[in-house]
């Protein structure tokens, strides 16, 4: 990408705010608390960023296992939609680079689809700033399984505009270690996976696949292309074409543990 498209595609999510919120895959408990587990033993006892936190997707994971859950997101429709299904939880205006909350604040900064549109040199910083010693850095992608054929499939249909799959995930995460995030910040970044399928039918897969960055940038005829051999494709699949279905899908986790010294 270049930078404009970059900005582009990362501010282009609240106007589909609604759709996001209801289309997009949660997070399993079994990752989030993996992602804590350096922080503490005891969920409830953690003070915990939600750090481009959208829709709350992954706040409503971290309340339901007891954190103390705050969520920092710079787009005002996907706060909106937070504060609608998230009405308890606080909900600032911010973005990595400059988060409204005191020095060594949280026990935990927690992405979900997130980590990878922040600018790391400025953020990174900024994040180890509001972590207490020894807080944890997290990010959490929900991404196709295209080690099943018909997954891998479904990513040719949409021109590499759906989900990331798994495999491009693993390479992204790799990307991820204490040089980018700052050695002197954070110790060596550790990673696991999930199992996280959904159950879909064609038009939520379609409606999920519609919320992605790629596909919000184009033009509407180039959108409703992709989208049309999408359905085709789906419609043509045995898996997908008889109803409701399992998309197999897994959760991608980093973590990093912040320098206690700092």
């Amino acid at each position: 990408m270049t930078a404009d498209d970059w900005v582009r595609r990362g501010s282009s999510f609240g106007a589909v705010a609604a759709a996001y919120a209801e289309h997009r895959p949660d997070y399993p408990d079994a990752a989030v608390r993996w992602c804590l587990a350096p922080a503490g033993p005891d969920v409830a006892a953690l003070r915990v960023l939600d750090l481009g936190a959208g829709t709350g997707k992954l706040t409503s994971a971290l309340t339901r296992l007891g954190a103390d859950v705050t969520a920092v997101e710079p787009d005002e429709s996907m706060r909106g939609e937070l504060r609608r299904l998230s009405p308890s939880v606080p909900a600032l205006a911010g973005t990595a680079e400059a988060i409204p909350l005191p020095d060594g604040s949280v026990h935990a900064v927690v992405c979900g689809q997130a980590l990878h549109w922040f600018d790391m040199p400025r953020a990174a910083p900024e994040i180890a700033r509001v972590l207490v010693g020894g807080g944890v850095l997290a990010g959490l992608w929900n991404s196709d399984d295209d080690r099943v054929q018909w997954v891998a499939g479904l990513q040719a249909a949409a021109e590499g505009a759906a989900s990331p799959s798994l495999s491009r995930r693993r390479a992204e995460a790799a990307g991820y270690d204490a040089d980018r995030l700052g050695p002197a910040l954070f110790g060596p970044a550790e990673r696991a996976e999930f199992d996280n399928s959904q159950r879909r039918t064609a038009a939520s897969l379609v409606a999920t696949i519609g919320t992605h960055s790629r596909l919000l940038v184009m033009e509407p005829a180039e959108r409703d292309r992709v989208l049309g051999q999408v359905r085709d494709y789906l419609a043509a699949r045995p898996e997908t074409s008889g109803g409701e279905f399992e998309l197999p899908m897994v959760t991608s986790v980093i973590r990093a543990v912040r320098s206690p010294d700092r």
